[in-house]
């Protein structure tokens, strides 16, 4: 499916606007690399920037998607007005997207969701993470939700070194 949603016109502060935000989530990030989180709930999202072609790391909070290991992450940029600019990138390049965490490196497949699917997933994830529906109360643009799939091309978990 398409990476289609549009920015909205209000919403709250977007994250990791100033240097000390950027620095703290890069310290995150790098944690949930090597030894995952305490809650087993984030992981390190891995894409490729849709203008610089450089790789980029974003700390997300997952949740568990129906069998195959696949995983639901949110775009909800804590109900900014504007979608993170990892959405963009995963738009760019939906196949090279890789999740890591606790020393695991994932390669996946990225695909958003509409419609029904998006519905079902969004009630499982603000049933398990109430937070996520204030966020859609703050901004004007629907939240996007993604489903992160292992790829079966030779893109299995591999130990990261």
């Amino acid at each position: 499916m398409a990476f289609d949603t549009p920015n909205g016109t209000r919403g709250a502060h977007q994250p990791a606007r100033n240097r000390f935000e950027r620095w703290a989530n890069r310290r995150f990030a790098e944690r949930i690399r090597r030894k995952g989180d305490r809650s087993g709930t984030k992981l390190a999202l891995v894409t490729i920037g849709r203008r610089s072609g450089l790789e980029r790391v974003t700390p997300v909070r997952w949740f568990p998607a129906n069998g195959g290991g696949a995983r639901y992450i949110v775009a909800s940029a804590n109900g900014a007005a504007r979608n993170p600019a990892w959405y963009y990138n995963i738009a760019e390049h939906p196949d090279r997207v890789r999740i890591e965490f606790a020393g695991r490196r994932i390669e996946v497949t990225a695909e958003q969701l509409h419609g029904e699917e998006r519905a079902a997933a969004w009630k499982q994830i603000t049933a398990a993470a109430h937070g996520f529906s204030k966020y859609e109360q703050v901004t004007d643009r629907e939240i996007p939700v993604i489903k992160l799939t292992p790829r079966t091309d030779g893109g299995a978990a591999r130990s990261v070194g």
